[in-house]
């Protein structure tokens, strides 16, 4: 039988960054899907916006952590702070929007694409030209 996974002496339970953080991933790819034009069915767009609700409300949250979590080094090289977690709720802003059939035009379009790009690049998915592969799905 093939296991997938953690070794079971290096498993742990997932903390909420981790979980955020997954979440966020996943909101990422569903709006570059969407920017390249690939369908986006029923159950992709309530999956959006349930998604999107989740990163908006658990962001306001975790963006009270920040004078905590200065204190502390950040774990992975990841520094966020306030325009991070402004950035994520506009994400989560917009995808709300694209889930509900609301309007996106071409100026809302190129927004989306720039604030996409920044996030990424605050959570390192490109380093260089070279592009991670889990972004490649969907």
């Amino acid at each position: 039988m093939l296991r997938l996974g953690a070794m079971p002496d290096k498993a742990c339970e997932m903390d909420l960054d981790q979980i955020f953080i997954s979440r966020l991933k996943l909101l990422i790819i569903m709006a570059r899907t969407y920017l390249r034009g690939y369908p986006l069915g029923a159950v992709r767009k309530s999956a959006m916006v349930k998604n999107a609700d989740y990163i908006a409300a658990e962001s306001v949250d975790l963006e009270q952590l920040i004078p905590f979590r200065s204190e502390r080094p950040a774990k992975d090289g990841m520094n966020f702070d306030h325009v991070f977690y402004q950035r994520v709720k506009l994400l989560a802003s917009m995808a709300r929007t694209i889930g509900t059939d609301g309007p996106m035009g071409e100026h809302r379009q190129t927004a989306l694409r720039d604030n996409l790009e920044m996030i990424s690049d605050a959570l390192r998915f490109t380093s260089g030209v070279k592009k991670v592969a889990f972004l490649k799905v969907a």
